[in-house]
């Protein structure tokens, strides 16, 4: 081949390079114009940010208050190893996240990259989430109606886990234990007796929750055409699917012969939960379409939101409890009062303010995270301060920083038990701080907007019975009187110590 032959072919090369890669260049270069106009915190460099990416697994939380102190009401970025993520605070711009809609901000889109759901939670749940309406609707809309078995179970389930004696203390491993009895309790109410009380169920949807977030977490290390294959032989993820599907597919199938057999879905003896609310939802051609996997899948998702953020606000009450005995009376005698007068019942748990304010406050001092409200930017997002971030940016608000914020909380590190019961006994404040109203200073479940946690109804309603029952059957404290035990940080996600031991002692009727 002539040398003129080849450098014909190496410019054609070059064009054809040239051609492909320089718009997805100018592209990035236009993008990052944008990023670089958002201040940093930590390392900006091409290379010099992934030792700042690094450092987010073990000090996310001191990155993120750096930010939210020199930043004030104003956005910043820090670098992750998978990108750059966006955080903004102040008022203006939490109103913004809140307002704008999933063609500019994109929520789903964000968790099925934070979480890989496609691969974690299912294709069919992000693609058609129909489950999110069930959570909002029957599901909140029965637990009046099914308050009763919720009960039942609660105390089932402290009596197996906690069976504590009036004569001595009993050493309680928190975390473990909380998860059980949340996954019992919970389950009661989505599927009924016995399976809530089957170890291998009861031990997979804890299993589950912690595989999903470990195979999330492996899963973002591929390129797109290789996570199948992760998700396959890297995760835990299949085997899990295949355990509940052993355990509901009988269920399902009964029901689906039930509605053959009276050609309806409104048939004699049809259960209230969440299986019967899951099919009336699914009532169309394509939903039916691989019924089973359909529900399987959607009843996991449920008990992942379910069971992980319950068991951290339990864990986390129970050793603020513990740590502060001098609030363990007043709940107490507010949780007998109510009782006495409307019994274990969702009107009951409805007026127990002191302990609303209790379990709002102490998830105010730890939380499950130094982040919320994450969404992916659609397209460019204007901000209304001007601040523009870029398409397939990841942006969040700074939660942990904003529930520390002296300027919005009296003495931000300290427990005020009763700090949002006392609000709301001022005219015309009765709603508004209660855990599970709208706040734009308190993120928990998503400072308002529609993609405010929908199951926040059911939670706080759980966890109010779950307490109440703890402060009327058990003393409790931690042994030596130590104070609340560190919680376990790793990168923005935090839950509870999960050695701690808590003492529990049966009280005297």
């Amino acid at each position: 081949m002539s040398l003129f032959v080849s450098s014909q072919i190496l410019a054609l090369g070059a064009i054809f390079l040239a051609t492909l890669l320089l718009p997805k260049f100018l592209r990035w270069r236009a993008r990052m114009a944008k990023l670089n106009a958002i201040p940093t915190v930590g390392n900006s460099g091409i290379f010099s940010s992934y030792i700042s990416a690094y450092r987010f697994k073990d000090h996310a939380l001191e990155i993120l208050q750096e930010g939210y102190e020199k930043y004030p009401g104003r956005a910043f970025k820090v670098p992750l190893p998978d990108g750059w993520q966006v955080i903004v605070s102040g008022k203006a711009m939490v109103d913004d996240i809140r307002k704008a809609n999933d063609q500019e901000l994109s929520f789903p889109k964000a968790i099925n990259k934070v979480m890989q759901t496609d691969y974690t939670l299912g294709r069919p749940a992000r693609a058609d989430p129909y489950h999110i309406d069930v959570v909002r609707t029957p599901l909140t809309r029965n637990l009046g109606a099914r308050f009763e078995d919720l009960r039942d179970e609660i105390k089932a389930a402290f009596a197996d886990e906690i069976p504590a004696k009036e004569s001595e203390w009993m050493k309680v491993p928190m975390l473990y234990t909380v998860m059980n009895i949340v996954s019992r309790t919970s389950n009661r109410y989505f599927v009924g007796s016995p399976l809530c009380r089957d170890p291998d169920y009861m031990k997979l949807n804890i299993e589950f929750t912690i595989d999903a977030f470990n195979g999330a977490k492996t899963l973002q290390r591929y390129p797109g055409f290789l996570k199948p294959l992760a998700r396959q032989f890297l995760t835990n993820v299949p085997a899990c699917v295949a355990r509940a599907t052993k355990h509901l597919k009988p269920m399902i199938e009964e029901r689906l012969r039930k509605e053959e057999e009276y050609g309806t879905t409104d048939w004699p003896g049809k259960p209230n939960d969440l299986i019967s609310w899951l099919l009336d939802e699914a009532n169309t051609e394509d939903r039916r379409k691989d019924i089973v996997y359909n529900i399987v899948s959607r009843i996991l998702v449920v008990n992942f939101a379910a069971i992980h953020t319950t068991s951290v606000t339990f864990t986390n009450s129970l050793y603020h409890l513990a740590a502060h005995p001098d609030i363990l009376e007043p709940l107490r005698e507010e949780v007998k009062t109510c009782v006495e007068e409307h019994g274990w019942t969702k009107a009951g748990m409805g007026q127990m303010r002191k302990l609303d304010s209790f379990m709002k406050e102490t998830q105010r001092l730890v939380g499950v995270g130094g982040l919320a409200m994450t969404r992916m930017a659609m397209r460019d997002f204007t901000f209304s301060d001007g601040t523009v971030v870029p398409a397939g940016t990841i942006v969040s608000t700074a939660s942990y920083s904003l529930h520390h914020d002296a300027n919005l909380y009296q003495e931000p590190e300290s427990l005020n038990a009763f700090r949002f019961s006392d609000m709301r006994a001022k005219e015309g404040e009765g709603y508004k701080h209660q855990m599970v109203a709208q706040d734009p200073s308190y993120a928990l479940f998503g400072s308002g907007g529609r993609h405010m946690c929908p199951g926040r109804f059911f939670a706080v309603n759980e966890l109010k019975a779950l307490l109440g029952h703890v402060l009327l059957t058990y003393d409790i404290k931690f042994e030596n009187n130590t104070g609340v035990p560190p919680p376990h940080w790793d990168g923005a996600s935090v839950s509870p110590n999960r050695t701690a031991l808590v003492m529990f002692k049966k009280r005297a009727v």
